[in-house]
């Protein structure tokens, strides 16, 4: 794959998974274009490679995150080569019960899920996606992925002639200032006083583009509010990518390629979880079962499991901090990664990340065999580190992983920054682990 390729395919992955749905939807049909069998936790397992399976297969839970693997010899004796992600990304959800009506105005209420940095949620063209439970004629369950694609909402900012010192100390109120403006309720509406129903326009929605479905009611939903401007290469020299959801999508992508492109000898997995900005804590998130369920029909006795997993390492991929030209401060001086200059390993020393000595030394030597450049990262002794899957993965396990990810601005920002150079840099290290 050339640096154009995966350009093109980051971007239309990105503009494609508004929601950890969308985007476990989208690794799901990769893998079955390129010949991976899709399994079902309900149901018995016997990986086998001949003529109708490749030995790769894949499995999701909640719709939301998704384990891949690739198995190509014993596992016991040579244990398994894992990159690991996170489908989720901070954002604005929407509640159970959402509908505002304030001055004729219909809005939505939401709560923040997730670190999300919150101004720049405002004066953006926002839409909504997500997963909806509904009922059809014969009275059946069923869910279904939906994206209103166009922009249905916005939050504005109050104008500056009404608060004077809004760029100086102005703060946000999640429970007053988010609700997003939805629509003017037309005047027929409001001489009834009705409120149109978020359900009921949902309903609209499944009858207008999925009328197959035979949608009757709408139970219940999963939204999320999300920034319709697309992803883009920018910057005088094309430098960087500006797009939402860098945080983590960027690693799910390049897992995901590095896995196609592995060579048939090794045992590799792509682990996507969701709900790490929320600290895991889930069935389907890092610190649930869903890996170590996984890794148990692989390694069925405890014994083996625990032989091949010490033979095993992750990498957990997840973005780093660039170093800011107009923060510069808020670094470690001699850890500040630069944006295209290569993957960053980041280390802690209160273990906020998993990496060890002989992990940064293995990425290192992949890095050097790929021709890759490489940056460290270490937060300033006087700042509070976050952390990521690697941490609680390596607990819940028992496996040595690094922690690595690719320098960003503004992240958790509704529009982040990264390299152009830098997921391809990775992409090419996680392709060399997977064929080592």
């Amino acid at each position: 794959m050339q640096d154009a390729e995966y350009i093109d395919g980051l971007l239309e992955f990105i503009q494609t998974s508004p929601t950890p749905f969308h985007a476990c939807e989208n690794i799901a049909a990769t893998l079955r274009e390129n010949g991976f069998t899709e399994l079902s936790e309900a149901d018995g397992w016997q990986l086998l490679a001949d003529e109708k399976h490749t030995g790769r297969y894949f499995v999701t839970r909640n719709d939301s995150s998704i384990i891949a693997f690739s198995i190509n010899n014993d596992a016991v004796s040579n244990g398994f080569q894992m990159v690991g992600a996170h489908t989720d990304s901070p954002c604005l959800k929407v509640k159970p019960q959402p509908e505002k009506v304030k001055h004729g105005y219909l809005q939505l209420g939401v709560e923040v899920y997730g670190g999300a940095l919150l101004n720049p949620w405002f004066d953006r063209d926002l839409s909504l996606a997500g997963r909806i439970s509904y009922l059809d004629a014969a009275g059946d369950l069923h869910s279904v992925l939906v994206d209103f694609e166009q922009a249905i909402a916005t939050i504005p900012s109050l104008a500056i002639h009404l608060d004077r010192e809004a760029n100086e100390n102005r703060s946000i109120n999640k429970q007053k200032h988010l609700p997003p403006v939805v629509m003017k309720l037309p005047k027929k509406l409001e001489d009834e006083n009705k409120t149109p129903q978020l359900r009921d326009i949902l309903l609209d929605l499944l009858q207008r583009k999925h009328a197959e479905l035979g949608a009757q009611r709408v139970m219940d939903y999963e939204l999320s509010f999300y920034d319709v401007q697309p992803p883009a290469v920018i910057g005088l020299h094309q430098d960087f990518i500006a797009a939402a959801r860098l945080d983590n999508l960027l690693s799910c992508y390049t897992g995901l390629r590095a896995l196609l492109d592995e060579d048939g000898s090794k045992n590799c997995l792509l682990v996507c979880n969701d709900h790490e900005e929320v600290g895991s804590m889930s069935a389907c998130g890092a610190q649930g079962p869903f890996l170590q369920s996984v890794l148990q029909r692989l390694c069925p006795q405890p014994e083996q499991l625990t032989r091949a997993l010490h033979r095993s390492l992750l990498i957990s991929a997840d973005n780093a901090h660039g170093v800011h030209p107009n923060y510069a401060d808020k670094h470690d001086d001699n850890h500040g990664p630069l944006l295209n200059a290569g993957p960053v390993i980041k280390t802690n020393a209160n273990q906020r990340y998993a990496t060890n000595s002989y992990t940064s030394s293995v990425f290192r030597k992949l890095c050097h065999q790929a021709d890759v450049p490489v940056q460290a990262f270490v937060t300033r002794s006087d700042m509070a580190c976050g952390s990521t899957i690697g941490p609680i993965t390596a607990a819940e396990i028992g496996v040595d992983t690094i922690d690595v990810g690719v320098p960003t601005f503004a992240m958790h920002s509704i529009r982040e920054l990264a390299g152009r150079w830098d997921g391809f840099y990775l992409y090419r290290a996680l392709r060399e682990f997977f064929r080592q």
